[in-house]
């Protein structure tokens, strides 16, 4: 069966960054890769949890994102902690840089994913929550759950 034309295959969340920041605008971005770290995403083997980006010198670098080298590689395997660069336009990495610096935003890995044979990353342009906040998100989310659980057990008679 061929693959669709605009197939996306999700092989990591970082759930912990919509816990502790709200994000407010999101980017794909392309990431520059070694061909054993391919292979380690296409298995599965990526972990975002305490990932963010960094802009240097008109660049920006994604660090803390973790590929475990992959297992039948040999010496063509990398420092799995290693900076990758992210392939954004000229502007969009500006105006990054122009809110981060002045603003209090800060940028973090999201999601990453295969946009047909490329590996993506999806950024975003986020601002730290307060404690408060991550408190009412919670009861908002447990709310939510009360109300579905209520409403699912309504409709089985």
């Amino acid at each position: 069966m061929p693959a669709k034309e605009n197939e996306i295959k999700i092989t990591a969340q970082n759930k912990k960054a919509y816990h502790d920041y709200f994000v407010e605008e999101t980017y794909e971005a392309g990431i520059e890769l070694t061909g054993t770290e391919v292979k380690s995403i296409r298995a599965g083997r990526v972990n975002m949890k305490d990932s963010f980006c960094e802009i240097k010198k008109g660049e920006i670098f994604a660090e803390g994102v973790h590929i475990s080298p992959y297992e039948k590689g040999n010496i063509f395997n990398v420092d799995p902690l290693r900076k990758r660069r992210l392939l954004l336009h000229k502007r969009e990495i500006m105006k990054l840089f122009g809110l981060v610096g002045r603003e209090g935003y800060t940028v973090i890995p999201l999601k990453m994913y295969f946009s047909k044979q490329r590996v993506k990353m999806e950024i975003g342009l986020c601002k730290g929550k307060k404690l408060y906040d991550k408190r009412d998100a919670e009861a908002k989310k447990q709310a939510k759950r009360d109300i579905d659980r209520e409403q699912s057990g309504r409709n089985k008679y």
